[in-house]
């Protein structure tokens, strides 16, 4: 496996900022490269410990998703992706730092709403179901269990939050205040007809994507542009098809077993009260940690 990076240090191009796991840089004033590396975040808190060969993986898998959805493939909607090298953009001595995790994208205006499609009932949705029968404000039938399967899938928009903070589960309507009509019903069914399209996709691969969240842009002509990460599962939740059972969790290919672990785990003695800093991972937390992504790689890129 590859060794580890935490955080890139280029120095032949400015910063613009460093999120949960990419680090982006301006190219001009026109492109971006995003780094993706090898940081892991849970409660929206960033480890202290990376995870080897997460950024490498993370972007192979959205390059995949780019290629299926974009217009190589399904061409559903427009890309961020400039189709130039990332390394042709930094030194040579910095080329490692981004060869394999980096995409070179075009430099958008991001739209503050992570746009959230939810095909079944998990985790946080599934705990608003049992309370009053919808998830964020949409109503669903009676009788559906905990990993249910939705009639059709729901758009459940959430509102992009601070570096730390927990992004806001916020209604359609409220997406059509922040943004407009127009846009904000175009995002709704782009992000839909992306996750119905990618779960057949990945449903003949013998993955079940749950739910997933997209980030859109606008490029300089007005265009909704599909950007950041696409359907990782950083940014989805991978159920295996041949361990689902409904009414049961079914064991996922993301983060769920760190965030298990970080339940139960310790600061000073105390139970960690999920604000920063984080506990120290044990090897045997990273290994099966970077183990989850690398099956959910394997599979669904055979």
């Amino acid at each position: 496996m590859t060794s580890a990076l935490h955080t890139s240090a280029l120095t032949s191009l400015p910063l613009l900022a460093r999120g949960k796991v990419r680090d982006n840089y301006a190219v001009g004033d026109d492109r971006i490269l995003m780094v993706a590396s090898d940081r892991i975040s849970a409660f929206d808190v960033i480890m202290g410990e990376p995870i080897p060969g997460k950024g490498e993986l993370l972007t192979r898998l959205s390059l995949f998703w780019f290629d299926q959805l974009g217009p190589k493939g399904l061409n559903i909607c427009p890309i961020h992706l400039t189709g130039d090298a990332p390394e042709g953009v930094v030194s040579a001595e910095e080329a490692p730092q981004v060869a394999g995790r980096s995409m070179l994208v075009q430099r958008l205006k991001p739209i503050p709403v992570e746009a959230v499609v939810r095909g079944y009932l998990a985790g946080s949705g599934w705990k608003e179901y049992q309370d009053n029968q919808a998830v964020c404000g949409v109503k669903l039938p009676a009788g559906l269990q905990n990993a249910s399967k939705l009639p059709e899938p729901i758009y459940t928009p959430a509102a992009k939050a601070e570096m730390g903070e927990h992004d806001e589960n916020i209604t359609f309507e409220q997406t059509v205040a922040m943004i407009g009509p127009e846009l904000a019903a175009q995002i709704r069914d782009i992000s839909i007809a992306l996750y119905k399209a990618a779960a057949e996709i990945a449903l003949q691969k013998g993955i079940i994507i749950a739910d997933t969240k997209f980030e859109f842009g606008l490029d300089k002509a007005g265009q909704l542009v599909l950007m950041d990460e696409v359907l990782t599962p950083d940014s989805s939740r991978y159920w295996p098809l041949d361990s689902y059972v409904v009414g049961q969790n079914p064991p996922s290919y993301d983060k769920q077993f760190l965030r298990d672990w970080l339940e139960t785990a310790k600061v000073n003695g105390k139970p960690w009260d999920k604000t920063p800093p984080a506990p120290r991972l044990p090897k045997e937390v990273i290994e099966k940690t970077a183990a989850k992504y690398q099956e959910a790689l394997a599979r669904m890129l055979g």
